[in-house]
């Protein structure tokens, strides 16, 4: 059985980093999209980022040129480097993949104080 698991988040101030971790356990091929999204208190889920094997990558406009995704498949592995973090990226961020249906980790809290 796939499941995600995502770790990394926290509370940091304005301009400060973090750095997010999404693990795909229960497979032994690779995933194919793997992506980040964030949501808050009332609102949908917004896409951050999303990658696939092949190296496709696509930022949403609020994070490009501050957020860095970098991918292992070999692992199914997913890693979101977040700097210059402002209080409007205050989410819970998600692990998403696709195959054969949805698969959604439980998600990590990231909280950027003024």
């Amino acid at each position: 059985q796939l499941r995600l698991e995502e770790s990394g988040g926290g509370l940091v101030r304005t301009g400060d980093s973090l750095r997010l971790s999404c693990v795909a356990y229960g497979v032994n091929f690779k995933l194919g999209i793997i992506s980040w999204y964030r949501q808050t208190p009332g609102n949908e889920r917004e896409l951050v980022v999303s990658t696939t094997e092949d190296g496709y990558t696509h930022y949403t406009n609020s994070v490009r040129g501050r957020f860095i995704v970098s991918r292992d498949n070999a692992k199914n592995t997913l890693s979101l480097q977040m700097n210059n973090l402002k209080p409007e990226d205050t989410a819970v961020y998600y692990c998403y993949t696709l195959w054969g249906e949805d698969y959604w980790g439980q998600g990590t809290q990231v909280t950027v104080s003024s």
